[in-house]
């Protein structure tokens, strides 16, 4: 039998959802210093980083994959 393959933590969450559960979760000191844009360490922003990390492909990707660690380690820990 084949196993049901585990959900994308990205499916169905917007740019906006995600950026804000990890602001909210790490602030953005950790998240400045795990993604080095601008945005996060200088007078950051939801606004500002949605901005940039939508015309940055690089930067999101590394924001998703953030995201997706944060989603295992809190559904690890539930």
């Amino acid at each position: 039998m084949n196993k049901p393959k585990p959900k994308d933590p990205l499916e169905g969450v917007t740019l906006e959802a995600l950026l804000t559960q990890l602001v909210n979760h790490y602030g953005w000191e950790y998240l400045g210093q795990q993604v080095p844009i601008r945005c996060f360490q200088s007078q950051p922003s939801i606004k500002s980083s949605l901005t940039f990390l939508r015309r940055t492909p690089w930067a999101r990707s590394k924001v998703e994959q953030l995201f997706r660690e944060f989603k295992l380690k809190v559904n690890h820990e539930s």
